[in-house]
């Protein structure tokens, strides 16, 4: 190894440099984190009929059913859209959060950032 440290990184400033960047990059996921998991996501289904709201977190926070969309002969179809939609609501999240991610990362894809 030549003198002056690691080999390309000139003497040890590039990597001071480098570790500073690292140091904000890391700070502003946990700003982002802490900013995502306050955030609510929605979605609504069956033309209005059930409308699913989750966290940041991922937790089903509210449910929504319209009361014209409850019939007893047809339990199935209601829970079908509950299901569709507390799956679209999460599928939100997550695709904010990988939005949020490609916005900080620059689009660079770091396994396991999120």
């Amino acid at each position: 190894m030549a003198r002056g440290g690691i080999p390309n990184f000139g003497g040890g400033g590039n990597m001071n440099n480098l570790m500073k960047q690292a140091q904000k990059m890391q700070k502003q996921m946990q700003d982002m984190q802490e900013e995502l998991t306050n955030k609510e996501f929605s979605a609504t289904v069956g033309g209005g009929a059930v409308t699913a709201t989750v966290t940041g977190k991922k937790e089903i926070k509210s449910i929504k059913i319209k009361p014209e969309v409850v019939d007893p002969e047809d339990i199935e179809m209601l829970e079908d859209l509950i299901l569709t939609a507390c799956n679209q609501a999460l599928k939100n999240a997550d695709e904010q959060s990988a939005e949020d991610m490609k916005k900080l990362t620059g689009g660079l894809n770091i396994p396991g950032m999120f």
